[in-house]
């Protein structure tokens, strides 16, 4: 198979939003999404929730589920900003909640604001890690609670791509890895406490019969997952 053109984040995500539905649509998904999901406290109640780069709202919705208080969507796309607010749309409930354009590396919000911020697979799509690391501690309120995915480096040394189709045509989007001695160095410097990483497994439940993947995948994590906590 020949490799797809690899294009921008934004360029990728306008062609992709249409399709791209507000849940864990690929195994690798489904395993990031557990593992993140594990980490999220269960309650929300009183929580105001960050969610840095938001895609399609599937983090936010989790947030709504578990009760949470305000919920703020960011994301650089506003294609998929347009289909947040479609999947959103009647599962608001009582919550406050908002979406609003931004980049990750300057979020349109106050400091110190997040009782909890979420970014799942988001910050492979910028070149450097600590500068995005940064600002989602800025909006984060001492003491708080900081939840972050990527794929797994393992997946970019065996060739894998973040890829899609669209109008027949396969595509992927660029990614840079990040590896845990950048994330270590970049929480060492910020002060962000690792509390918990996650790595896990793909779940052979998961793979579509007849799918075309690479059987090592069943042999190595597939994601990354970061539990940080901002030190005072």
């Amino acid at each position: 198979m020949s490799r797809p053109p690899i294009l921008d984040p934004l360029e990728a995500y306008a062609l992709w939003a249409p399709h791209y539905p507000a849940h864990a649509h690929n195994p690798v998904m489904q395993t990031e999404e557990r593992a993140m999901l594990g980490l999220m406290p269960k309650d929300l109640d009183g929580y105001s929730v960050l969610d840095a780069g938001c895609g399609s709202g599937r983090y936010v919705l989790h947030a709504l589920d578990r009760g949470a208080t305000r919920v703020t969507g960011v994301d650089a796309s506003p294609a998929m900003l347009d289909r947040a607010s479609e999947e959103l749309a009647g599962a608001r409930g009582h919550a406050t909640v908002e979406l609003v354009q931004g980049d990750l590396t300057h979020l349109p919000m106050p400091n110190a604001w997040a009782d909890l911020t979420l970014s799942g697979l988001v910050l492979g799509h910028l070149d450097n890690l600590e500068s995005a690391l940064a600002e989602l501690r800025r909006v984060t309120r001492p003491g708080g609670l900081l939840l972050c995915s990527d794929v797994h480096p393992v997946g970019h040394a065996l060739g894998w791509l973040r890829d899609f189709r669209s109008g027949g045509q396969r595509y992927a989007v660029r990614h840079t890895t990040h590896l845990f001695s950048h994330w270590h160095a970049a929480c060492a410097a910020l002060g962000l406490e690792i509390e918990h990483v996650a790595e896990p497994m793909l779940d052979p439940l998961d793979i579509p019969d007849g799918a075309h993947f690479d059987p090592v995948a069943l042999e190595v994590p597939v994601a990354i997952v970061f539990q940080l906590r901002r030190t005072p």
